[in-house]
């Protein structure tokens, strides 16, 4: 095989989490087919994230370099991509399924006219055969994709699901400029800035732990108790489709499967019922705590733990033994 292609996320000039996590994924991958690792990082200062893809095993980097690719810009990006398939000649082309990547992967793949797999949890090659797992029907079954004879094969990554390597896999680290024939066309759509909302925490989608409140909150003024018990943990705070409706919090909070899909390391509900649309978003988790008055509500036939009470006695219990334990 020709070797792997990652597309390293930045934002602000800083790798985010679900690119690193990629980035180490195509390591793994690149290993196992004694073939090289190439990175794309396409910016404003790109160069500024070459460190970290080295030290995670890139041998090859791409940077495509322009002030006008400081935020996403779609057609530019697409076409900074193609480039780099050309310039490398990849049978594998990764990048995480984020935002932003959702909208690249399809873009791009579309323009190459090779098939994608979209929110992977698994990425296996076995004899030159690439194949790819991922949820299906609101997560009730694992579907296992293979690829046809196009080239590359594209396939995203569902943020934290990946592990980013801790041991030593530094790459070679060759930085190369991608010159691309933008056009301008190609800038047609792009972002001039991105502000934070007010108050803005950490990502559900890229967090290893979210507490999310459903309708039970009853108030935007309750989810107080889930933002105490969120920062208590170091975690992000999550919501149900019913509690962002109603107007008690924003939509980039919800989690779901109109909202964001979510794997952390540990999820607890608190009064979410646990409709299916909702358990499609966070059903990948590594440990799920329910917390709801009615012990037949849906969410503890998926819950490892769950606690039959009321969320507003139980919260600031939780939130003082955590307290405790952590000094």
């Amino acid at each position: 095989m020709a070797g792997v292609l990652v597309f390293a996320e930045q934002r602000e000039g800083t790798l985010r989490k679900p690119g690193l996590e990629a980035v180490s994924e195509g390591r793994r991958l690149a290993d196992q087919l004694s073939a090289e690792l190439t990175v794309l990082l396409v910016g404003n200062d790109p160069a500024a994230g070459s460190g970290d893809v080295t030290r995670l095993g890139a041998d090859r980097i791409l940077t495509v370099q322009d002030p006008r690719l400081a935020f996403y810009a779609p057609g530019a990006f697409a076409r900074a991509a193609v480039e780099a398939v050309r310039n490398s000649d990849p049978d594998l082309f990764l990048m995480a399924a984020s935002a932003l990547g959702k909208d690249l992967s399809a873009r791009t793949a579309a323009r190459l006219k090779t098939g994608l797999a979209a929110d992977c949890t698994m990425i296996h090659v076995e004899s030159g055969v690439i194949s790819a797992k991922r949820p299906v029907y609101s997560g009730k079954a694992i579907a296992t994709m293979t690829f046809g004879a196009s080239r590359p094969a594209m396939a995203t990554l569902r943020p934290n699901v990946f592990a980013v390597a801790t041991g030593p896999h530094a790459g070679k680290g060759e930085t190369i400029p991608l010159n691309v024939p933008f056009e301008e066309i190609d800038f047609r759509s792009r972002s001039t800035s991105v502000e934070a909302a007010k108050g803005a925490t950490l990502d559900v989608g890229e967090a290893d732990i979210v507490v999310s409140g459903g309708r039970a909150m009853k108030g935007a003024e309750n989810f107080k108790y889930i933002q105490d018990l969120a920062s208590a943990l170091g975690g992000a705070v999550g919501a149900s489709r019913a509690a962002v409706d109603a107007g008690w919090i924003d939509h980039q909070h919800q989690v779901g499967q109109t909202g964001k899909v979510v794997s952390p390391t540990l999820y607890i509900a608190c009064g979410i019922s646990g409709a299916i649309q909702h358990i499609a978003g966070m059903s990948s988790s590594k440990i799920i705590v329910a917390i709801n008055k009615d012990g037949d509500a849906p969410i503890f036939k998926i819950a490892d733990y769950g606690i039959v009470g009321d969320l507003y006695e139980v919260i600031p219990r939780m939130v003082e033994e955590v307290k405790k334990v952590r000094g």
